[in-house]
């Protein structure tokens, strides 16, 4: 597998991810890492909370690293990581990068058959995981080949060690002076599959500085000081909190289901605790700011919420901002698992400034870079590259394929030649990534997306039609939720998800879209080459990724049209 070199770790940072706990524990020991919500309640009725400070969390995660090399799980060593948002899966993130094992992390919501298929492409040496993780691993033969060693987390233990005694070795081996040595940033830190929600689940390959990177590119971005107030809905995303020196609130919650989220358990802890940066996937900020738009919530000590996982919707920003005090505002970073952060554009200054072309058909502008990227528009090919060359790029204002190039941008997909050779562009010492996203770059150096490349509808005459650019012009109307632009055997054909409640005739509906097709904006897009319109009117919606709820799942849509159609 190639393994092209980044850029050097930044000075002003810890050289690893390892290491920015223990700086924090130093700084601010007494403070709480993490409030975990427990299944009792006051006497008030409030959820009673578990709480972590950061001297306990460093602490624990110290004791699990030692243990973890003396139950043979060692430096190097791939290890499955299947435990649920809990203070174990804090204290087992941080003590697998101090002790050098490389955590496997893969999506719950892939399903049986797709978490199978990415742990035989991970080819793991131990399983660390809740029971019933550890059921079908034993049920489904999981990892039956290279799996040696096993640890459970809670519950009965079925076979290997429990994390308890894990921990009691390790606090053993401490006693007697005995510490992993430390890591470099060169080295392995995490596989992060993909949710797949374009093609089969990837696992991308951190290395300790991608992740440094990223820590400090968020940091600087959104202005996060130790001692902020964090309510992250996406798992992953509250790892980033102890580096940070955040205080995490786990919310109560499903976090594989964040479209069905009970807003009550978001504004609960809000509240209470005071937070000042949240986390969520644009369909739980849909949920929740319905629900405080119907309730007049207001939420003054939020500063900051941060969304990804696709773009916002302008009533979703509307109904947050009502909710937010006016300093606060939503921001919506661009990036990938691949590389996060890209850039990003206030919700504030996207409504008083982009959005009216947004609505016009010039895609979604996703603000400059972050310092630390650099990013290149390139043509549309489906193809390999093989090496980089400048005769790649398109002008500004053309619409081609986005790649970036920067020390949080990771250069491989794990034990995987192929998908690595289509997504990545060597050049010299270093990797462009192509984020699988087509845009532009306009004269003040913004990027606009405009889609993803493989969603792309090529009509059988005219110029290609880019689904984010189109679909937004008709997202404009007061009736439409969402729309999804798809390309069935029957021709370019427009899905539409309608608001809840609405009760007017579709036929009446359609003419009013067909209108905006056939306007000038519309006109310029090709929009009057879309064939078909069609009311999606399914329980629960769009078919949506596993991950956010928010990705529209353009591929069964494009099955149900032409279904229809025939």
């Amino acid at each position: 597998m190639p393994d092209y070199s980044l850029e050097g770790e930044l000075p002003f940072e810890p050289p690893t991810v390892a290491a920015m706990l223990p700086r924090m524990a130093a700084a601010q020991p007494d403070a709480t890492a993490i409030y975990f919500p427990t299944r009792h309640r006051d006497n008030k009725g409030r959820v009673e909370y578990l709480e972590v400070s950061y001297r306990e969390l460093d602490e624990r995660s110290d004791r699990i690293a030692a243990g973890l090399h003396a139950v043979g799980i060692g430096r190097g060593d791939r290890a499955a990581l299947m435990v649920k948002p809990s203070p174990e899966l804090f204290a087992l993130s941080f003590a697998m990068f101090k002790a050098g094992v490389v955590p496997v992390m893969i999506d719950p919501g892939l399903g049986m058959r797709g978490l199978g298929a990415c742990l035989a492409r991970a080819q793991p040496s131990a399983f660390i995981g809740i029971p019933v993780a550890h059921a079908a691993r034993i049920a489904l033969g999981w990892g039956r080949e290279t799996i040696e060693q096993i640890v459970s987390v809670g519950g009965f233990g079925l076979g290997g060690h429990t994390l308890e005694r894990v921990e009691a070795l390790g606090a053993a081996r401490l006693e007697a002076g005995e510490r992993p040595g430390s890591t470099g940033p060169d080295e392995l830190a995490a596989i992060l599959f993909t949710s797949g929600s374009t093609g089969s689940p990837k696992g991308v390959v951190y290395r300790h500085r991608n992740f440094v990177a990223q820590v400090s590119a968020i940091r600087a971005m959104f202005g996060i000081e130790p001692g902020e107030v964090d309510l992250p809905t996406f798992p992953l995303f509250a790892l980033f909190d102890p580096a940070l020196g955040m205080t995490t609130v786990l919310p109560d919650m499903d976090a594989s289901k964040p479209a069905r989220v009970d807003p009550r358990n978001i504004i609960a802890p809000i509240e209470r605790f005071g937070v000042t940066t949240m986390f969520g996937s644009p369909a739980l900020l849909n949920t929740v700011g319905r629900y405080g738009e119907r309730e007049g919530v207001k939420l003054p000590s939020l500063r900051r919420v941060i969304a990804a996982g696709a773009p916002l919707p302008a009533k979703t920003m509307r109904r947050w901002h009502a909710m937010l005090s006016e300093g606060a505002d939503l921001f919506p970073p661009y990036g990938a698992t691949e590389s996060l952060p890209v850039a990003c554009l206030a919700c504030r200054e996207i409504l008083a400034e982009t959005w009216a072309e947004t609505e016009g058909g010039a895609g979604v502008c996703v603000g400059e870079p972050v310092p630390a990227i650099e990013v290149r528009i390139i043509e549309i090919r489906d193809d390999a590259i093989e090496r980089w060359t400048d005769d790649l790029l398109v002008p500004d204002g053309e619409v081609g394929e986005i790649t970036v190039r920067g020390r949080m941008v990771t250069a491989a997909y794990f034990n995987d030649e192929a998908n690595t050779a289509r997504a990545k562009i060597p050049d010299g010492d270093r990797v462009w990534h192509r984020m699988g996203d087509v845009g532009w770059r306009d004269a003040q150096g913004r990027i606009w997306f405009c889609g993803r490349k493989s969603h792309r509808v090529t009509p059988s005459a005219g110029p290609t039609m880019f689904t984010v650019s189109s679909e937004k012009v008709f997202d404009a109307h007061a009736d439409v939720y969402r729309s999804a632009l798809v390309g069935p055997r029957q021709g370019p054909t427009l899905c539409v998800e309608l608001e809840p409640g609405v009760t007017r005739p579709w036929a009446a509906i359609e003419a009013e879209l067909r209108e905006l097709a056939a306007r000038e904006r519309g006109h310029a897009l090709g929009l009057e080459r879309i064939e078909h319109y069609l009311r999606y009117d399914a329980r629960g919606g769009f078919p949506v990724d596993i991950r956010h709820n928010a990705k529209i799942g353009r591929e069964k849509l494009r099955a149900w049209a032409e279904g229809r159609l025939r």
